[in-house]
């Protein structure tokens, strides 16, 4: 591809590939040049050049000899629109989710709901990327641009018709997702996170919202869990904006939950859809398991699933790897779940969750992550406090922090909480003294494979250490 079918201009060297990093550079590459947090991609734009860049996308102000300069006032988006002209094609069906929970277990369902029906789909999120016969782990929610777009067309490449992706914060705000055309955008939550990097709610919010004033498709469909108090905000803005809308929950019109009872290995659900009442055993636990389900039938609705068997076939859905995943069952006869939950709405989900099934004590291990949102470590506390029967608070990802000063913050709110740093004692003492009536659940991680300490990434894997405690 020629640079000039990308600008638009009569440039005619040849393009070879796109970078952010200066030390990914080779001849022929395109260079975005992006202001971050803590580093200046502008400070590196003449290396990029020694290096071959043939072009730099950056602001007007910077400083670009030898090379053609892509000036833009907003870069990242620049960058974006071009890497996905020289990466396409893509899938044809492509939808998005984003929320402060839910995202994963949202995608995950779309994927495995959309194979059901015979399409050959894939998910891009913070498991990796799934298709039906692997995974390849990216390590982040929401890749950069140019992992995320050569992905998406790689997958295009082997035949992935239908992609489900999450859309992050922090992806949505640094223009990571654009490119693809988006037929259909869910929205499942918003709760108190991510805070040290967007400042405060409000800022939150409106990164989130991007994804339905920008990212989806004037044409497209907005998919809302309507029982959010913020559900109001992305009805207004997809009618503003003469989006089609599918809500669904209690109070959703397309997809209306009427009932639900909690059963041995799952809950019955009752929705409303279409003037007629459908029965539902959805094998996974959890009132918000429930919700991410329907979001999820939502969002194959929206791209031409049609309604009965979609709901019929949310009775075959699996588990979400770290989403209230049952790792082991104790010598005890107490089952182990392990959950992803990091946040004070998500660790409450998880407990409200575990609760009905629990004839004697609820027995939670957590901890609070380093380097990220303070605020929400007492709060943490708090909800594992006041409803869990016996918590114990244990170091999660302490990062570059003392993990004892993460733990006395989480204390503060569970003052009466067991202390033991190290998680793998921890789990080992909950599992110990859980008793057959009892259930102990162990967040935070969920399916992480490692634990940050300092600058190293120890292995460390929730559900394999609740197996070896067990055994």
């Amino acid at each position: 591809m020629r640079l000039g079918q990308l600008t638009g201009g009569n440039e005619d060297a040849a393009v070879t590939g796109f970078a952010i990093d200066h030390r990914k550079v080779a001849p022929g590459t395109i260079f975005g040049a992006f202001r971050g947090a803590r580093v200046n991609g502008e400070d590196f734009i003449a290396d990029a050049i020694r290096a071959g860049a043939i072009a730099v996308v950056a602001r007007p102000e910077a400083v670009v000899k030898g090379a053609v300069h892509i000036v833009d006032d907003e870069p990242r988006a620049a960058f974006a629109r071009a890497a996905a002209r020289f990466f396409g094609p893509f899938p044809d069906t492509v939808v998005a989710v984003t929320g402060t929970n839910g995202k994963t277990s949202t995608v995950e369902m779309v994927r495995q709901l959309w194979r059901m029906t015979g399409h050959h789909a894939a998910s891009i999120g913070t498991l990796g990327v799934t298709t039906a016969d692997e995974r390849v782990t990216t390590g982040l929610t929401t890749p950069d641009v140019v992992t995320f777009l050569s992905n998406v067309a790689g997958l295009a490449r082997e035949g992935v018709t239908h992609l489900a992706f999450e859309a992050s914060s922090h992806g949505l705000t640094q223009y990571r997702t654009e490119g693809l055309t988006v037929g259909a955008a869910a929205f499942t939550n918003l709760s108190r996170d991510h805070l040290d990097y967007h400042g405060d709610m409000a800022a939150y919010l409106t990164a989130k919202m991007r994804l339905f004033s920008e990212v989806l498709s004037p044409d497209g469909t907005a998919v809302v869990w309507a029982d959010d108090p913020e559900s109001a905000r992305v009805v207004d803005l997809a009618r503003e904006r003469g989006n089609r809308l599918i809500t669904v929950g209690t109070r959703g019109s397309t997809l209306r939950l009427v009932g639900r009872e909690p059963s041995l290995l799952g809950q019955g659900l009752t929705i409303e859809a279409e003037g007629a009442t459908h029965r539902i055993e959805l094998p996974l636990i959890g009132a918000y398991q429930a919700a991410n389900a329907l979001v999820a039938a939502g969002l194959v609705i929206a791209t031409g699933g049609p309604v009965v068997p979609t709901l019929q076939a949310l009775a075959r859905l699996q588990p979400v790897r770290g989403r209230l995943e049952r790792a082991a069952i104790a010598k005890s006869g107490a089952p182990i779940y392990v959950d992803y939950a990091h946040t004070p709405d998500a660790l409450e989900a998880a407990i409200a969750a575990l609760k009905p099934h629990a004839a004697g004590q609820l027995i939670v291990v957590f901890g609070a992550g380093g380097d990220r949102d303070t605020g929400k470590r007492e709060p943490m506390g708090q909800v594992a406090a006041a409803q869990a029967d016996r918590v114990i608070v244990t170091d999660d990802n302490p990062r570059g922090e003392d993990a004892s000063v993460i733990r006395r913050a989480v204390l503060k709110g569970a003052p009466d909480a067991i202390e033991i740093g190290d998680r793998r004692t921890a789990i080992a003492a909950a599992i110990r003294d859980a008793g057959p009536a009892d259930i102990v659940l162990i967040a935070g991680k969920g399916h992480e494979q490692g634990q940050i300490v300092g600058d190293m990434v120890l292995p460390f894997d929730d559900v394999a250490v609740a197996r070896e405690c067990v055994g």
